[in-house]
């Protein structure tokens, strides 16, 4: 089998478990449903992946790598704080704008096994330690406000998963279940997230529009 067709077979294996995964989730999926959404049979499966462990582990460090892009660049960056928070806001809903299945599959994850989750977390390189130890120096400094820092980072994620991980709700209540009106939402959060977040914690609110 050359490279090429490797590749491909294997893209193409990704694709149709990411599929299977976001429909019944690690414990509901089987290896049968996956090889017959690849168009490729079980054995050709195996030949890949050894299990289907393995092949969430896959699924998810490929996931997980567009979850949080360069953020290592960003924590580590010389511009101002307000510059790299409001990246990372702009960055992640950007994400979740073009992959909007990923807070439902990451959901349907967490209480199943969060060791899991977290080790494969751990193995992409962000180290939580190291974030909220770049907020208490943007606190010593005084660039923002004094707080516990795990407030910040939990509520820059819940800001901006919520609304799609309840998207169907949300859609329904208040936009009348419009999938454009909705949509069209979701891309001006990407500022009223950001401004809303860095006018809570910023110490000169007036540096951000509407502070």
């Amino acid at each position: 089998m050359s490279e090429i067709n490797k590749d491909s077979t294997e893209e193409k294996i990704l694709h149709a478990a990411q599929t299977v995964f976001i429909q019944k989730g690690m414990d509901g999926a089987r290896m049968q449903e996956i090889a017959n959404e690849a168009k490729i049979n079980k054995a050709l499966l195996h030949y890949y992946f050894r299990n289907k462990q393995k092949l969430f582990e896959a699924i998810f460090s490929k996931v997980f790598n567009q979850i949080f892009p360069d953020i290592r660049s960003l924590i580590f960056s010389e511009k101002p704080f307000e510059e790299r928070l409001g990246a990372f806001v702009e960055r992640y809903i950007d994400l979740l704008l073009k992959n909007p299945f990923l807070p439902a599959f990451i959901l349907k994850e967490i209480n199943r096994d969060p060791d899991f989750l977290a080790s494969l977390i751990k193995k992409q390189g962000i180290n939580p330690e190291e974030i909220l130890q770049m907020i208490e120096q943007e606190m010593e400094a005084e660039t923002i406000c004094r707080m516990d820092p795990r407030d910040l980072m939990i509520n820059i994620l819940g800001l901006s998963i919520f609304p799609f991980a309840a998207r169907p709700l949300m859609q329904m209540m208040f936009f009348n279940n419009s999938k454009k009106e909705y949509n069209e939402f979701l891309i001006k959060r990407k500022e009223s997230v950001k401004i809303f977040i860095l006018n809570s914690i910023l110490v000169n609110k007036k540096q951000m529009p509407g502070g």
